[in-house]
């Protein structure tokens, strides 16, 4: 088999290099979404290479314009075959055009064809993407979208991606491994289905494409093109059935969120730990420090409704978010304060118990102010991101008479691979608890 390196040189050596392969992008209409130029280059091409889904109708269109045989066409799914050819057409001379989906160069051929010929004989024309096309379709500015691609990959990248819940997701399906029946899945063990529009969107730019919403739960339908990808797109959650909810480990995707950081939340299964090693009191006063969008707090108060929960998160508008996750789970704080702690505990009745998910640098001050406040028998639970904050919450834990334990919670939730189910690590939570004695 002929190198790159060595059409390179004999191209070289002749003088003349040879006519660059085309590489045009197209849309699943094929030959039809071409224009009248690129239409009639395919007629005067010696050889045309395409997904084998044109070919029959490429070589019917394209042969009814050449004048003479027409072109060689190949499809370009198998590898091995349809470099050595191009090499051969190089070393030939010989007109080629490769017909590509939407942009050759966004997971497309081009790529492929990069790594194996000489990218001063390719020349790339871009067609729109499959994921412009659906935006398109759907209206939507795509601005602030993200992507991810499943082809051929693990789907853990779009898991983690799903966790900081953006407000547009394209996801390219590979409809070998699963296709949107992946994307479903991993939605539903996510815990994110009532957080985004479902679409399908099928054969974009062929006359009979589909755009399909699937509300949550419903079947995917049976007669799903193989050529699809999936569409999500962020939404508010439905208002809850309060009776209908489990007692407690709501699920992360009924939470209202911050729409400048979506994602920034306490996890349900961090969640359920917390809420067990806070031993909840039937009475008593709750301080949720670094209170997010209010998960762990508005879950205490549905466990003891006649708790006195006071949620403090300096984030712009987290009162309102809060007061609205509330309002949606029908309990009721005693207060929510947008404002910096620990300057904002001062008012505040003694705390029995005391949840700090926040702090960052200003954490010993407020671990400080939280302990010089914690009453007998209190607890203070401290859920930790790195290993280098153990340490001096720990020392201020038992300076102050606390009796302390640690723990790690490490969950994993199964995502699906091909036809089974692999699981999938959340980040792992250092969990420091205090009692006073």
């Amino acid at each position: 088999m002929t190198s790159s390196r060595t059409v390179a040189a004999q191209s070289e050596d002749n003088g003349v290099a040879p006519p660059p392969i085309q590489v045009v992008g197209c849309d699943a209409s094929g030959f039809n979404g071409l224009t009248h130029a690129w239409q009639e280059a395919l007629g005067q091409a010696d050889l045309v290479v395409a997904p084998a889904r044109l070919l029959d109708d490429l070589k019917r269109q394209v042969t009814a314009l050449s004048l003479g045989g027409g072109p060689t066409f190949l499809a370009s799914d198998g590898l091995n075959t349809l470099l050595g050819r191009l090499r051969q057409a190089l070393d030939r001379r010989e007109s080629v055009i490769v017909l590509a989906s939407g942009d050759p160069l966004w997971f497309g051929i081009g790529r492929m064809l990069l790594q194996h010929l000489p990218p001063a004989c390719l020349r790339f024309h871009p067609a729109p993407t499959s994921l412009q096309l659906a935006f398109a379709r759907l209206g939507r500015p795509w601005q602030d979208a993200r992507w991810v691609s499943l082809h051929g990959r693990d789907p853990e990248p779009l898991a983690q991606v799903l966790q900081q819940r953006p407000p547009a997701l394209g996801v390219l399906c590979d409809p070998d491994q699963g296709g949107a029946q992946s994307v479903r899945r991993l939605l539903a063990s996510s815990g994110l289905e009532a957080a985004y529009q479902f679409w399908l969107a099928e054969r974009l730019g062929h006359p009979d494409e589909r755009l399909r919403y699937l509300a949550p739960g419903e079947p995917l339908p049976n007669d799903l093109d193989r050529l699809h990808l999936v569409v999500l797109i962020a939404v508010a959650p439905a208002t809850p059935t309060p009776e209908k909810l489990p007692l407690f480990g709501l699920e992360d995707g009924l939470w209202l969120q911050h729409e400048d950081q979506p994602g920034l939340m306490t996890k349900r299964e961090v969640r359920i730990q917390l809420l067990a090693d806070l031993e909840l009191p039937e009475r008593g006063v709750f301080w949720d420090v670094g209170a997010g969008v209010g998960s762990v707090g508005l879950e205490a108060l549905r466990l003891r409704p006649q708790l006195q929960l006071w949620a403090i998160e300096r984030r712009a508008g987290a009162a309102a978010l809060i007061g609205a996750n509330a309002a949606r789970l029908q309990v009721n704080p005693a207060g929510i304060l947008e404002a910096e702690a620990p300057e904002a505990l001062a008012g505040l009745p003694d705390p029995d118990r005391v949840l700090i998910g926040g702090g960052g640098r200003r954490r010993d001050a407020l671990l400080k102010a939280v302990l010089q406040r914690l009453r007998p028998d209190g607890i203070v639970v401290v859920p930790l991101a790195t290993l280098e904050a153990l340490a001096p919450v720990r020392q201020a834990m038992e300076q102050a008479g606390l009796r302390v334990g640690i723990s790690q919670l490490q969950a994993w939730r199964g995502t699906p691979l091909g036809d089974g189910t692999r699981l999938m690590p959340l980040n792992p939570v250092l969990v420091l608890r205090g009692r006073r004695t």
